[in-house]
C-alpha cells in the first residue's frame, strides 16, 4: 500500500497495512492454495458448485480487495465525488476503510456551511452474511476511529432481502464495490440499480479468474438495454470498472 495515493491519518494507514498483510499471508498459506485448487478442478470436472462446507472453510478468511486494488477504488471514489456507497461482501472490513475515507472526504470537500455530520448527505451501506466476519470488520472500524467509523451502516444477513430496504432511504448511489461470492453479484447490482446515478461506478472483483461464475452478472452489464459500459482491467484476476450510462435519465 502506498501512502502517497491514499489521504489517512498515521493510525489508519497503519492499521491498514496491517490488515493487509495479514490477508496476503492467509491467502498465500499452503491450506487456502489447496483450497482453491480443489474447488478449480472439482468444477471444472463435476460442476461442483460453493456448498456449505466452503462457507465453514471460507468463515476465518479475510479475502481482502489486494492493496493496489483498494488504492484504485478509493481513488475512483474520491475523483468521482462519490459520497452514497454500497459494497457487497464486507468481509472483515478492510476495503470498506477505503471506501468510508473516500465518503467521508468527500463530503468536507462539498461542505459550505456547518459541521459534517456522517451518515447526513454520505454513507457506505455494507453488507455481510456471516456473523463473525461482520464483527471482526466491526472491530477494525473502531479501531480505525472517527475517519472511518461513523460513516458506514453495516447490514448483517442477506443483501436480497436487506440491500433494497436500505438503497430505497438514500437519494442517489454513486458507488458500487462488488467483492462477493460471484452468484451474488447480480442480485447485489439489481438490488442497487433503481438509484444508480447516471454516470455512477460498479467495480467487481476477479472478473476474469472466476468468468464462468459471473455469468449471469457479465449477461446483464453486456446488455446494451441495461445501461451499463464495462471493461475488465488487467489487475490481479480481472477488476471489472463498469459505468451505468442508461439512454433514458428522466
Amino acid at each position: 500500500m502506498s501512502s502517497n495515493s491514499i489521504v489517512a491519518s498515521p493510525r489508519v494507514l497503519g492499521l491498514l497495512k496491517g490488515l493487509h498483510a495479514a490477508s496476503l499471508a492467509q491467502e498465500s498459506s499452503f491450506s487456502l492454495v489447496v483450497f482453491w485448487l480443489f474447488k478449480v478442478i472439482r468444477y471444472r470436472f463435476a460442476k461442483e458448485k460453493w456448498s456449505s462446507r466452503d462457507d465453514d472453510f471460507m468463515r476465518d478468511k479475510f479475502i481482502a480487495l489486494e492493496p493496489d486494488k483498494c488504492e484504485l477504488v478509493y481513488l475512483l471514489a474520491r475523483t468521482t465525488g462519490a459520497l452514497n456507497i454500497v459494497e457487497a461482501g464486507t468481509s472483515f472490513g478492510v476495503s470498506t476503510i477505503y471506501l468510508a475515507l473516500a465518503a467521508g472526504q468527500n463530503a468536507a470537500a462539498k461542505a459550505t456551511s456547518g459541521p459534517i455530520i456522517p451518515g447526513q448527505g454520505a454513507k457506505v451501506i455494507a453488507t455481510e452474511n456471516e456473523p463473525e466476519k461482520a464483527k471482526r470488520a466491526k472491530q477494525h472500524w473502531k479501531e480505525a476511529g472517527e475517519e472511518v467509523e461513523p460513516w458506514i451502516t453495516l447490514l448483517e444477513g442477506d443483501l436480497r432481502e436487506l440491500l433494497p430496504l436500505e438503497v430505497n432511504k438514500t437519494s442517489q448511489i454513486d458507488f458500487l464495490l462488488l467483492d462477493i461470492w460471484t452468484p451474488m453479484a447480480l442480485p447485489a447490482l439489481q438490488a442497487v440499480q433503481p438509484k444508480l446515478r447516471h454516470g455512477a461506478l460498479i467495480v467487481a472483483d476477479n472478473t476474469a479468474k472466476s468468468r464462468a461464475g459471473y455469468k449471469d452478472f457479465f449477461d446483464y452489464v453486456c446488455n446494451p438495454s441495461n445501461g451499463f459500459k464495462t471493461l475488465t482491467t488487467p489487475f490481479k484476476g480481472g477488476l471489472e470498472v463498469c459505468v451505468y450510462l442508461p439512454e433514458n435519465t428522466a
